[in-house]
């Protein structure tokens, strides 16, 4: 039997009004395991009559007021049993992210489940203390009141997909509102489960529904349907384009979290060593599979090559291999075509003049795999195409600079504004950088560390609005204000 057999993965269907079913025309596609490009599960393939079918369901539960209009305390209450229930669930839901996504099984379970279970609970609780205003002015008295906004389909990406769909579903639900989720298809398995976790938590039927099909049929009609209200949509600024075109024909507020190149800055001042590690877990953590990777690497030209060395040995002691191994750091990439795609832009930076300093071909041994070196380009002009580009994999490109304004001109030259790091022991340089670079994140000594209070989203070509705490009540709730003679 194969690994996968051995680990009993199911087939998945289509999870709508409580109730798990096949697609209406009964068709299924493959997903596949990046380890082994070995087929991992059969999964059904949802088209347009599908989405439909979820959004009239979604719009109905709505209206009925059994979710929401039930008080905030009792929706938080299902919430956060549906976030004991991951935690119980930790090892199945991780074992199926790391067959599904191909990412290190350590990552999964010590990382992504359990942050999709805070991502529940954090929204459940929250949702007890939203304020709403209040104004007394003389005759007149003003308040708020903050209403879900309906049904809100929420579109999920491939490389997070368990923890990127419960920070969508929790806020929304929290809010009051119903939706629909579409994961991606390379990895909608992880996804799929939550309906499970939903029925035992005692969620009302057809409050979550998720369908799997591709993007062109169901993700056209989730973002141009006339009952969606809301759309949140996490992927490649191109599709997020689409997307926007598609929701402005019904005027359905949109957010958008899109693509990212963004400057991982060092100065000579930085401790070296500690800006290595934060660096290497920067671009390498999930195979580079991260919008919020440090992907462009700005060393100060003073320690240029001291760092460079440090950083290259570094390299060298990442474990890539099976994701199942306890031992591995970096694993398969998600797909064959992505793999190539990757390598492509490889043999472009060097092509373009880059220097190769450790990487640039697949794993020797895991030819069967999508496995690809973790890889360093240096000596790279900003202005080409692997400096401007989203790889989006274990390819970091190295810029030299000279000084702190060169450094923030070359951190603002792209099309991207999603995240950044500084490494420097300057604290009047660090908030200087920090509230110059153009990014809707930026981190200082540090990386991917996320208070989830706080927005969340980039600017330019990175996306629009914000998520996260408040911002997040507010984008999947409608605000009126109501005013009475006193």
């Amino acid at each position: 039997m194969s690994r996968i057999g051995q680990q009993g993965i199911k087939d998945a269907k289509l999870f709508i009004n409580g109730e798990y079913k096949e697609s209406i025309s009964g068709e299924s596609f493959d997903t596949f395991d990046p380890s082994t490009n070995q087929k991992l599960a059969s999964v059904a393939k949802a088209n347009e009559h599908d989405a439909e079918y979820a959004i009239k369901v979604a719009q109905r539960t709505f209206e009925s007021g059994i979710w929401s209009e039930m008080p905030v305390a009792e929706r938080s209450k299902i919430l956060c049993k549906m976030s004991g229930l991951v935690l119980e669930r930790v090892d199945e839901l991780a074992l199926v992210e790391t067959l599904d996504v191909g990412k290190p099984i350590k990552e999964s379970r010590g990382f992504d489940i359990p942050r999709a279970a805070a991502n529940l609970r954090f929204f459940a609780e929250m949702a007890n203390y939203i304020n709403h205003e209040h104004y007394d002015h003389s005759k007149y008295m003003s308040y708020s009141k903050y209403s879900p906004a309906g049904v809100s389909s929420l579109i999920i990406p491939w490389n997070l997909p368990f923890m990127q769909m419960t920070w969508k579903v929790s806020a929304a639900l929290a809010a009051g509102n119903t939706v629909v989720v579409k994961p991606a298809s390379y990895t909608p398995l992880s996804a799929v489960m939550l309906g499970e976790i939903a029925n035992e938590a005692g969620l009302p039927p057809g409050v979550l529904n998720i369908i799997t099909g591709p993007g062109g049929t169901v993700g056209t009609r989730m973002t141009n349907h006339p009952n969606v209200r809301r759309i949140s949509f996490v992927g490649d600024s191109t599709t997020g384009r689409t997307v926007m075109q598609n929701a402005a024909t019904q005027l359905i507020p949109v957010s958008l979290e899109l693509g990212g190149k963004s400057a991982n800055i060092v100065f000579e001042d930085a401790d070296l060593d500690e800006a290595v590690a934060g660096s290497i877990e920067a671009i390498f953590r999930n195979q580079g599979e991260i919008c919020l990777a440090g992907s462009r690497l700005l060393v100060q030209d003073s320690i240029y090559d001291l760092f460079l060395e440090k950083f290259v040995k570094a390299v060298k002691k990442i474990k890539v291999g099976d994701p199942l191994s306890e031992e591995t750091d970096m694993g398969a990439l998600v797909s064959k075509g992505h793999l190539e795609s990757v390598d492509e832009y490889v043999q472009i930076g060097i092509s373009e003049g880059a220097k190769l300093a450790i990487g640039g071909n697949r794993v020797a041994g895991f030819e069967e795999g999508n496995f690809y070196e973790p890889t360093v380009l240096y000596d790279v002009d900003n202005k080409m195409k692997v400096a401007q580009e989203e790889i989006f994999g274990p390819v970091l490109v190295v810029i030299p600079f000279k000084t702190e304004e060169e450094a923030i001109q070359i951190a603002n030259d792209s099309i991207y504004g999603l995240a950044g790091v500084v490494w420097t022991n300057d604290l009047r340089r660090a908030h200087r950088v920090a509230s110059r670079v153009n990014s809707g994140l930026l981190w200082i000594n540090c990386w991917y560390y996320r208070d989830l209070r706080t927005p969340f989203g980039g600017s330019k070509a990175s996306g629009i609005g914000r998520e996260g705490g408040r911002h997040s009540f507010e984008f999947y709730s409608e605000a009126k204000t109501i005013t009475m003679k006193l």
